[in-house]
């Protein structure tokens, strides 16, 4: 029997434009994962539609929306992560992953570094136009547990989930919403990488497309996935409208994975700020 477990509440869901139903199924799926050490909601689930419509729906985390996740929370017995949600602040809209205590009181959030500015077939995503990107990283201690939390696009940027390993996080959370060109060719590869380049587990919670997607603001890939310190894959919710999945990660797995090989204990930061030498070949 493992000395020392994190259990996670994996959620997915079919996120649209309608704010209140999407807190319902929010609310409703921590409901499900009752009494999970953590469980983890997706990037712009209580929202999906273009960049000028999520930020026009900012909230603040005194408005009711929010209110109803912490009684949720509370009633659960369960710490909550909000994944990426528009957040309005005194200076500007953050996308924050917001952490609710399992009494329901909020013990703070990490805003999203690495904001998503890419054109996918053809189309612009240019999330800096409205959002202001975070500069710091976030770790969250629960139940025990070292848990990193970034955000999404987040995990195209390597260096932020060693920086994290670093300071200790055994769990890496990666709430999204990936879009569903990308998803298709690089959710898995990706989310399993930073699992074994730290020796730590990855859980992935996701939106998804809403069948053909044609009322989606864009299709999301959904997939919500967890990894193990092994890059083994540990669960993958497929494309359900709606679901979630209870996991029991075993951290004793983190630890002994470091010792038997010992990456973080080899990063040589000193080393790469070095100009690299250019050897002529020609």
């Amino acid at each position: 029997m493992p000395d020392r477990t994190l259990t996670v509440g994996l959620t997915q869901w079919h996120a649209t434009r309608d704010v209140a139903a999407n807190v319902e199924t929010a609310c409703a799926m921590i409901r499900e994962c009752a009494g999970a050490d953590l469980v983890l909601l997706p990037e712009n689930g209580l929202m999906l539609g273009t960049n000028t419509e999520m930020r026009d729906a900012a909230l603040s985390v005194d408005d009711p929306e929010i209110g109803a996740l912490r009684r949720a929370a509370k009633a659960a017995g369960s710490a909550v992560v909000l994944g990426g949600f528009k957040r309005r602040s005194s200076g500007g809209v953050r996308n924050t992953a917001l952490a609710i205590r399992a009494d329901g009181e909020i013990a703070g959030g990490y805003d999203k570094i690495h904001l998503f500015d890419a054109r996918i077939d053809g189309r612009s995503f240019e999330a800096s136009g409205v959002e202001t990107a975070g500069d710091r990283p976030a770790l969250l201690r629960v139940a025990g547990a070292a848990v990193g939390l970034t955000i999404c696009y987040d995990v195209r940027f390597p260096e932020l989930y060693r920086a994290l390993a670093l300071a200790g996080a055994e769990v890496l959370l990666v709430p999204s919403a990936f879009t569903r060109r990308t998803g298709e060719a690089h959710w898995e590869l990706l989310l399993r990488a930073r699992a074994v380049e730290n020796s730590a587990y990855v859980v992935a919670s996701a939106t998804v497309h809403g069948g053909d997607g044609a009322d989606d603001a864009f299709p999301t890939h959904g997939h919500a996935l967890a990894a193990g310190p092994w890059g083994e894959v540990l669960a993958d919710l497929g494309t359900a409208p709606a679901a979630s999945r209870v996991l029991e990660l075993d951290l004793g797995a983190v630890a002994r994975r470091r010792e038997t090989l010992p990456v973080l204990r080899g990063v040589r930061p000193a080393a790469y700020g070095v100009p690299a030498q250019i050897i002529e070949i020609d």
